[in-house]
């Protein structure tokens, strides 16, 4: 990780308005088109639900504003960041947490997330390892498919960590597309690098091939 300096007043201040606020989190839900995804996670034998964790996850490494992290009056950037996600369980109606390492490597970050939601299914967690914040919390409502979401939490200001959750997949006019909502830090990461998410993430469904 590396500490992030302010290039210029305006950006500290930008910064301090934000980060002052007692409720500094934004949140945002848009359609993405996934072209051939759910072709590509059939072909391959994968799960459908692990390869829009690893698209969401890459996306997100490749913005720095969505790696950066609040720790007191520093903010630093982390240099990969991983998904938590939630995932069913096998002695509880209720979820559990589910936390892989992230890898560019495609193959590498399914064999992973195949084996921990293996253990996780039979030996559930529900808290994160104290101290980290190199997260990227993600969940799914693949029965729903919303127009906006809020997220249970304690509305810490120095909270940062990112929240993307996704819904139901549905057809319109012969395209696959599904809600996808963000909420972030508003300090860390404005309109524009949200924008970036949203362009990144529909480019990198739009670009698998099968």
């Amino acid at each position: 990780m590396k500490k992030i300096e302010f290039s210029d007043a305006h950006s500290k201040k930008h910064f301090d308005f934000f980060n002052s606020m007692n409720h500094p989190h934004s949140s945002m839900t848009a359609k993405v088109k996934l072209g051939d995804l759910k072709k590509y996670a059939k072909q391959k034998g994968i799960s459908l639900h692990h390869s829009i964790v690893f698209h969401v996850a890459k996306v997100v490494n490749e913005i720095p504003e969505l790696k950066q992290r609040i720790r007191g009056n520093e903010v630093i950037e982390h240099d990969l960041v991983h998904p938590s996600f939630t995932v069913a369980t096998d002695v509880s109606d209720s979820f559990s947490f589910c936390t892989v390492p992230f890898s560019f490597d495609e193959e590498e970050f399914y064999r992973s997330a195949e084996k921990v939601q293996l253990l996780m299914q039979s030996a559930p967690s529900f808290e994160d390892e104290p101290g980290r914040d190199d997260y990227i919390f993600l969940s799914s409502i693949p029965w729903v498919d919303f127009t906006s979401i809020g997220h249970a939490m304690h509305y810490h200001p120095g909270d940062s960590v990112p929240r993307i959750t996704w819904g139901k997949i549905v057809e319109e006019n012969g395209e696959h597309r599904m809600a996808v909502a963000i909420q972030n830090h508003h300090a860390l990461a404005d309109g524009k690098h949200i924008g970036q998410f949203y362009i990144k993430l529909e480019e990198a469904f739009l670009s698998i091939t099968v």
